[in-house]
């Protein structure tokens, strides 16, 4: 358990340190100050100063800081070329965006690293020949469906298929939704591999499910493992990253459009805070490295999407205030800026923490 816990807080803590490095890059790159890089929030364990800039180490394990005058306060005091403030505001729009390219950027790396390890892709129920250990997997699990009251996750591998002392090997997933819907309203047992755990579960299919949700309430995908030589592993990473983001975005416009129309989240979209992000990184961890890997790409995606929102508090909340500075000609006094940026993080603080006490009282 503690193992799993320093994991998560591990993963974390890195993609938001990777997150404010890309703005420590950008603002050393264009010459802007940068009074501090610290990994956590102070209370301060350790500093060092190196030239300018005090690289610290702090207390509070809840990601990183960067300083710069200008960009967090005032920085009348330096030299006019040494001012965020002074910067053009295509550079100071780049040092924002360094946050948010370093999180797209590390997913590409992490799923380059997977593609080059071996990884398991989607494939056709048609699709034969050399193919090393093809399986159905499940890709979602429906809330309050039979298949999460039955306790299967996303990743999970269904095996076998048993019921009335009759048992079928699964390879297919046409084999599932066959057998499902032959056997609606009837108890059937799986064999689900879990990482290296192996167990059986049982069910019993809907009659009458919702619309679009199937008798056992998961989506299928059928996978096979494949490796990637080096130099093709990278392509598949921006590939992969760039599909996913797509997708991701999507997703998001379709809750955004059902929300405006009043009705309410999608099936099986739950907002998770960091104590439910780490209940599925543990759960990703224990499937192996590979499962891992993705989990924190995926994670890295919804960062960089999430950055990007036009909300004070975020970096997308800033490139705003840089927009109206280039239509209006002139900065918003930075009075303003800081007064809406606090009431809009307060509301962020308010959210998230409504949202772990949800994701706490689930755990009970």
């Amino acid at each position: 358990m503690i193992l799993n816990i320093l994991i998560t807080i591990f993963s974390i803590v890195s993609l938001l340190v990777i997150h404010e490095l890309g703005h420590f890059i950008i603002a050393k790159r264009f010459g802007v100050k940068v009074e501090e890089f610290g990994v956590g929030y102070p209370p301060r364990l350790y500093g060092k100063k190196i030239g300018e800039t005090l690289y610290s180490i702090n207390l509070l394990p809840f990601g990183a800081l960067v300083k710069i005058p200008g960009a967090d306060g005032d920085d009348s005091h330096l030299e006019d070329y040494r001012r965020y403030t002074t910067k053009p505001i295509w550079q100071r729009a780049l040092i924002i965006l360094g946050g948010v390219v370093s999180f797209w950027l590390m997913a590409i790396i992490l799923l380059s690293v997977v593609f080059a390890m071996g990884t398991s892709q989607a494939i056709s129920d048609n699709e034969a020949g050399s193919l090393v250990n093809p399986q159905v997997q499940i890709m979602g699990v429906a809330a309050g469906s039979p298949a999460e009251i039955a306790g299967l996750r996303v990743g999970d591998t269904i095996r076998e298929f048993r019921v009335q002392n009759l048992e079928f090997k699964i390879s297919q997933v046409k084999e599932v939704q066959e057998l499902t819907e032959k056997h609606q309203g009837e108890e059937v047992v799986l064999t689900i591999q879990r990482g290296k755990e192996v167990f059986t579960t049982s069910l019993i299919p809907r009659i009458s499910p919702p619309e679009g949700e199937g008798a056992m309430g998961v989506a299928l995908v059928r996978t096979a493992e494949k490796v990637f030589p080096w130099w093709q592993a990278p392509v598949k990473g921006i590939e992969a990253t760039a599909n996913l983001t797509g997708a991701i975005i999507m997703s998001w416009g379709q809750t955004l459009g059902n929300l405006i129309q009043g009705k309410g989240l999608p099936t099986g979209v739950q907002l998770v805070g960091p104590v439910g992000l780490g209940v599925l990184i543990n759960q990703a961890a224990q499937l192996g490295l590979n499962y891992f890997l993705q989990f924190i790409a995926i994670i890295s995606i919804y960062l960089a999407i999430f950055n990007l929102l036009p909300i004070p508090a975020l970096d997308g909340g800033k490139l705003l205030f840089l927009g109206i500075e280039k239509i209006k000609g002139r900065a918003i006094p930075q009075k303003i800026e800081e007064n809406v940026t606090a009431v809009f993080f307060s509301l962020l603080i308010i959210l998230m923490i409504f949202v772990t006490i949800k994701d706490i009282a689930k755990l009970f």
